[in-house]
């Protein structure tokens, strides 16, 4: 409760994961605990469109999910869509708005995400086009996702700038809507930051027998603009993207190009304020920036000189941070954030009426679903465990220091990764009797 009686009023900057996680834990923390400060929570989201699950918009670009399949929970207390924050005066501890509202807080949480990096590549900056050029799309907001679904047709040819999770997502749905995909990844292989090498080649496999063509330690150039007027009544005339040019000068004809090359945390708002910013918004273990009254969490925050840039991440530091918010004055509940072990998982559904024939090789074909957590690259002196499975396209690898278990990667069946991931989480020794096979088997490697 704010120092002359009346509720605390929170306001949220952000409609994401974290923001609507965040004020749905403090209506659930302010209901079971009487003792529980009275709090208002304001949610000021950038988007026009209600909140969504962010992870999933491969699935709406595949044409699997519609844009309300993929909506959040509705958030309680007020949900204002279409707000942009412009500034934060700490002073007067008000928010100040694109729509020229201003609205005053007791405490301000920051949950603005991340945005998409754009890379230097030569003829991507349109400024006087009024940004990309025309079929050149980021992949991060729902806005992106349609706008790129409705560009691509049957034959499109597209080109996929960047193979993380993000540029592996969105390859797989513009082959499921029938385009004919080029995944350019400038690293040795797909996926660096979640699988190692042997992980990455059956990734590869998988995407080429969905019809999508995969080139590893490809750096790409710049893009070719269409100076012509166009031939067709669909095309908006000079500026389109023709093609895309490597750093060898060989050029792919695309049509579409979607640029999948990270992200980025936003800390505009949090700089300007005065607060300190690193690589993102330097929080403590109360997730509380430079100025107490004023935290972060998600994408933006970045805690113990670590950004997660996960949806784990920022749902577990959305629940500390709700704990530490509702608790009444005796309650002595520890509202701590020590960091999150977070596990990547992604499941690639088999491609459906519009893809290319796949090969009719078993394990290829079909879906793919892979999980991948800790330290996949062992050290000198660590064990390491693989299971590889050709015939069903299944592998299996756990690394193992000591007596912990430190990381590992499963793609094509994931009967175990609930017991791994519990015994990495739990960070307990592993029982000196127990063979390491048995890490990898559900029957104990009998």
């Amino acid at each position: 409760m704010a120092a002359d009686g009346r509720a605390t009023e929170i306001v949220v900057i952000g409609g994401g994961t974290a923001g609507v996680r965040l004020a749905q834990r403090l209506a659930a923390g302010a209901t079971a605990d009487a003792d529980a400060p009275a709090t208002g929570v304001t949610l000021l989201g950038e988007e026009p469109h209600a909140p969504y699950n962010r992870v999933l918009l491969g699935e709406v670009l595949a044409g699997r999910y519609g844009p309300d399949v993929i909506s959040l929970p509705p958030a309680p207390g007020t949900v204002r869509r279409g707000v942009r924050a412009v500034r934060i005066d700490r002073a007067e501890r008000l928010v100040r708005c694109d729509d020229g509202s201003a609205v005053p807080y007791d405490r301000l949480v920051l949950a603005t995400g991340s945005n998409p990096v754009l890379p230097a590549l030569r003829g991507l900056r349109q400024e006087e086009r009024g940004g990309l050029p025309a079929g050149v799309h980021s992949f991060r907001t729902m806005d992106d996702c349609l706008a790129l679904s409705a560009e691509v047709r049957p034959g499109t040819r597209a080109v996929v700038i960047g193979g993380g999770l993000l540029g592996v997502s969105a390859a797989r749905a513009l082959a499921e809507r029938g385009a004919q995909v080029v995944l350019a990844q400038q690293g040795e292989h797909l996926m660096e930051r979640q699988l190692d090498r042997a992980g990455s080649l059956l990734l590869r496999r998988h995407l080429e027998s969905w019809g999508v063509e995969v080139h590893t330690e490809c750096r790409v150039r710049g893009l070719v603009l269409d100076e012509g007027e166009g031939d067709r009544s669909s095309d908006p005339g000079p500026g389109r993207l023709a093609a895309v040019e490597l750093a060898d000068g060989f050029r792919l004809d695309a049509e579409l190009t979607v640029l999948a090359c990270g992200v980025r945390p936003r800390t505009g708002l949090a700089r300007d304020a005065g607060l300190d910013v690193r690589h993102g918004i330097v929080v403590d273990d109360e997730l509380r920036t430079s100025d107490p009254y004023i935290h972060a969490i998600g994408d933006c925050a970045e805690h113990g000189d670590r950004l997660y840039g996960l949806a784990g991440a920022a749902i577990e530091q959305a629940d500390a941070l709700a704990r530490s918010l509702t608790a009444g004055p005796a309650s002595g509940r520890a509202a701590r954030y020590t960091g999150t072990r977070a596990l990547t998982r992604l499941t690639l559904a088999a491609l459906g009426g519009h893809a290319p024939q796949a090969p009719p090789t078993e394990g290829r074909s079909g879906p793919l679903d892979l999980a991948a957590f800790g330290e996949t690259t062992p050290r000198p002196g660590d064990d390491v465990v693989q299971l590889t499975d050709a015939t069903r396209g299944a592998y299996r690898k756990v690394v193992v220091r000591g007596d912990r278990l430190v990381g590992g990667v499963l793609l094509g069946d994931l009967t175990t990764v609930g017991a791994l991931a519990r015994t990495w989480e739990d960070d307990e020794p592993l029982p000196p009797t127990t063979p390491l096979l048995h890490l990898l088997t559900p029957d104990g490697g009998s």
